[in-house]
């Protein structure tokens, strides 16, 4: 069993970066970091607790990867470029370390970001993460931009985290196959980094979808003082999650409880096909699925049926007891 030092030492090793704009790295004080002249400093931080934000069982290898994807993910909704993190850990065992930590730099080398610096420390299996780096001036893309008659847009699919926690539950049933898929989304989210950083300019807000997308959607309404109006049977599914849940309405329920770490975003009208392609370039599916509205509140509507309040409730971490594996993003 590796003693602190010797711990940092190897940490140290495995996260040794050539990057020309890290000064000093792991092993002294702090780090010294230089950013692009021109941009603006972004940094996020978020906490997974064992137990809470993923089940005590699962890989640490996996733990490390979303530990890290979930500030990317907040990168993305500002459309910024992450190139720094640091990462607390707390250990009931130094062992496991270093798997966590190689997950980390597995997510961090796909997205080109440098771990620079850390901390350790025994107790509870949990992990913090923090995100640095940088935005052109004025060009971040924020939660408070959507106007009224704004197309609400949603990046990827959504709902496959969370049956994959219902698999992991035992409270839904899938194929080997199909169960494997699931419980990745969970447990490996890969937000559309490139995406966010695309649409800087063209959308007028976005957020990461991470505590559900109507909570998420209801924080954007509530930064941009609007309403909005959508058609839930437009949520984009993947291929296995209208396998395994065929019905529309159970697939709705899924579909919103959260950890897609992917992106909603407003834009005008005119600017859809500017949208799509960039989209298109990303490799990643874009679906329109309402307006924003001066009217205020949540609503559906569709078909031309009347339409009806929604919602906006999400994961709320004093809401629910943290003895459950729950599925939602850290506070941050």
């Amino acid at each position: 069993m590796p003693n602190e030092l010797a711990l940092i030492r190897r940490i140290a090793t495995l996260a040794r970066a050539d990057a020309m704009d890290v000064r000093v790295g792991i092993g002294d004080d702090a780090a010294v970091l230089d950013l692009p002249r021109g941009e603006q400093l972004v940094a996020a931080v978020d906490t997974l607790v064992a137990g809470v934000h993923f089940p005590t069982d699962t890989a640490l290898e996996s733990v490390g990867w979303k530990a890290l994807a979930v500030n990317v993910s907040d990168f993305a909704a500002m459309g910024a470029q992450p190139r720094w993190a640091l990462s607390s850990l707390t250990l009931p065992n130094p062992d496991s370390a270093l798997e966590i930590t190689r997950g980390l730099l597995a997510c961090a080398r796909r997205h080109g970001i440098a771990l620079v610096g850390g901390d350790t420390t025994r107790g509870p299996l949990a992990i913090c993460v923090t995100l640095l780096g940088g935005v052109p001036r004025q060009c971040a893309v924020t939660r408070a931009g959507a106007r009224v008659d704004d197309e609400i847009w949603i990046a990827g699919t959504l709902g496959d985290a969370a049956a994959g926690l219902a698999c992991v539950e035992q409270r839904l049933q899938a194929s080997p196959r199909d169960r494997a898929r699931l419980v990745r989304a969970l447990d490996k989210p890969t937000p559309p980094l490139a995406l966010g950083i695309g649409l800087r300019g063209v959308a007028h807000s976005m957020i990461d979808v991470s505590d559900g997308v109507l909570a998420d959607l209801g924080h954007v309404l509530r930064a941009s003082s609007l309403g909005a109006i959508i058609d839930p049977l437009l949520l984009p599914a993947s291929a296995v999650m209208r396998r395994v849940v065929p019905d529309p309405v159970a697939r709705e329920a899924l579909q919103c409880g959260g950890d897609d770490y992917t992106l909603l975003f407003t834009a005008s009208a005119r600017s859809a096909p500017r949208v799509t392609s960039i989209a298109r370039q990303c490799g990643v599916r874009v679906t329109r699925i309402g307006k924003m509205q001066k009217q205020a509140g949540l609503w559906r509507g569709a078909n031309g049926a009347r339409p009806a309040r929604i919602a906006t409730s999400g994961f709320d971490h004093f809401a629910a007891p943290v003895s459950a594996p729950i599925s939602g993003e850290p506070p941050g």
